[in-house]
């Protein structure tokens, strides 16, 4: 199985759960509607990778910066710089025909996550920004969020539960795109506009 690393030291999540469309400009931006009640998609553990990897076969991939939360006992124990990769041209027809979207979302590497580190801060205090190639591409916090962290905890407790040491992604702000091989990635979480992490990829 894949694992994620926190204070070095290896965790095996059963799963990603991950929200959709959270950032009001990112559904503008992809001209989406806005939901009535939360969008779920789940990502396997064989999605999980600490590298950024260029999904071969495919001309295209977007990326999708997001702020990730370990979770163990039903709680936010630690957090992360993710990046949730998607197939948008697959995503676009699935979403046509009213299909699922794993195709899109869940195919292999395509939840990449920096080291975890442990967090009790203020939760609305966080924000992720990303630069590719020293450009910065997106930036967005906890109080641009339609739903917030904990709500949406509560809420996929309703139909599902979590494993201790699941990862949840808490949604993208606007400024996805396409990416190619050999771009560096620059992931960053602040908190209080303060660095708190970064990682630092390169796509292979």
């Amino acid at each position: 199985m894949n694992s994620i690393l926190i204070n070095q030291k290896e965790i095996f999540p059963s799963k990603v759960v991950c929200i959709g469309r959270n950032y009001v400009d990112h559904i503008k931006e992809l001209n989406n509607e806005t939901p009535d009640s939360m969008v779920f998609f789940f990502k396997p553990n064989s999605s999980i990778s600490k590298n950024l990897i260029f999904p071969k076969g495919n001309k295209s991939c977007h990326y999708e910066a997001e702020i990730s939360f370990l979770i163990e006992e039903n709680k936010i124990s630690a957090l992360a710089f993710g990046l949730d990769l998607t197939l948008r041209e697959v995503q676009s027809k699935l979403k046509e025909k009213g299909l699922p979207w794993e195709r899109a979302k869940a195919f292999n590497h395509s939840a990449v996550f920096s080291e975890f580190i442990s967090f009790n801060g203020n939760l609305d205090d966080l924000s992720v920004e990303l630069y590719i190639n020293d450009e910065l591409k997106q930036k967005g916090g906890v109080e641009l969020m339609i739903n917030k962290p904990e709500e949406i905890i509560n809420e996929l407790l309703k139909f599902s539960s979590f494993e201790d040491g699941d990862v949840l992604m808490t949604g993208t702000p606007k400024g996805v795109g396409e990416f190619k091989v050999g771009d560096i990635f620059l992931g960053k979480i602040l908190y209080k506009d303060k660095l708190l992490l970064k990682q630092r990829f390169e796509v292979v």
